[in-house]
């Protein structure tokens, strides 16, 4: 290593980092600045994205890796050195500029760590688009599911979630959370192969943000909503225009569990204002309904409120076999 004078301005180098899940060539202004000014440029990836967009703009780029020493010296005479970092960060570099400067033999240059481009909230959900790209067209069982097949996981992981929920397990909601997005996921890329009406994840994004926006004119719009009920009423309004049905009970799904649909079907009877009388008849059904309208009425989901019940039920079996609490984790998968 040469020793620098010290005499000699130590001059500056920065790193430049980049996010692989931004679009090449848009970076940041202080960046574009700090290329342009610079008396060189380096990267030691040669086929590194940034690169074609950064020449295309007139920066001279360097395939290069110097060593800490060898990045000091070229530095030396007050000279502004940028690095592209590669996606690993350049570790070794920067371990290596750590030891010349523990060591005090050298005087360092100035060293900034520079984003130029950076993630976004929500950018992770690039990286799993991608991820499932690779897994369709690359995993034995993945790539021969259907909607048909995939339909069951649908329904066990939001089981799962409302299990979490109602458990107060933060750790298991994410991950259940993350679950749930990955059938979001899944069907969309098989929807993406379909031969008469095929779409992607961004037209189902694209679909609920535009439905967001528009049953939320308080927000995005020039009405006004200061209570929760506000609020719903813009909502059911809005979305009686888009609907446009005959009825109350359209789009009230049948398969789901019956005190559930029971009391959906009172929710939108009681909605819309009408009055229709509960069906008499004999048998436990009929209790029920009469149960899950009351519930409804009184606020309280009776699907919930029943497991609830069940669970003290199962730990009150358990106790009674001298048997330990369950452990509430799950680890059903997808795959």
């Amino acid at each position: 290593m040469n020793a620098i004078s010290s005499a000699s301005a130590p001059g500056r180098i920065v790193l430049l980092t980049t996010s692989h899940r931004v679009a090449p060539g848009l970076l940041s202004w202080p960046a574009w600045q700090a290329l342009r000014s610079a008396d060189a440029v380096l990267c030691a990836d040669g086929a590194h994205p940034q690169v074609p967009y950064l020449r295309e703009a007139g920066i001279a780029v360097t395939e290069a890796s110097p060593t800490a020493e060898e990045l000091v010296d070229a530095c030396a005479g007050d000279r502004t050195v940028v690095v592209v970092a590669t996606g690993e960060g350049e570790p070794a570099l920067t371990d290596g500029l750590a030891r010349l400067a523990g060591s005090g033999r050298v005087r360092m240059p100035e060293l900034e760590l520079l984003p130029a481009s950076y993630d976004l909230p929500g950018a992770r959900l690039l990286d799993l688009v991608q991820v499932m790209d690779r897994i369709r067209a690359e995993c034995p069982w993945s790539s021969r599911q259907t909607h048909e097949g995939l339909a069951k996981y649908g329904i066990e992981e939001a089981y799962e979630l409302v299990e979490a929920i109602e458990a107060g397990d933060r750790e298991e909601l994410r991950e259940e959370l993350g679950d749930v997005l990955l059938q979001v996921v899944f069907h969309s890329r098989i929807a993406e192969e379909d031969g008469e009406a095929p779409f992607s994840i961004d037209d189902v994004a694209g679909g609920i943000v535009a439905k967001l926006i528009h049953r939320h004119p308080h927000v995005f719009g020039e009405e006004e909503a200061e209570t929760p009920e506000d609020v719903k009423a813009h909502w059911l309004r809005t979305k009686a225009e888009e609907k446009q049905r005959s009825s109350v009970t359209d789009g009230v799904p049948l398969g789901q569990p019956g005190l559930a649909l029971a009391a959906k079907l009172a929710s939108r009877v009681r909605t819309a204002g009408l009055d229709v009388p509960l069906p008499q008849g004999d048998g436990i059904g009929y209790e029920l309904l009469d149960l899950a309208a009351r519930a409804e009425q009184a606020g309280v989901d009776p699907e919930a409120a029943l497991r609830a019940a069940a669970r003290a039920y199962r730990d009150a079996i358990r106790t009674a076999e001298g048997v330990a609490a369950p452990d509430t984790s799950t680890d059903t998968d997808t795959e």
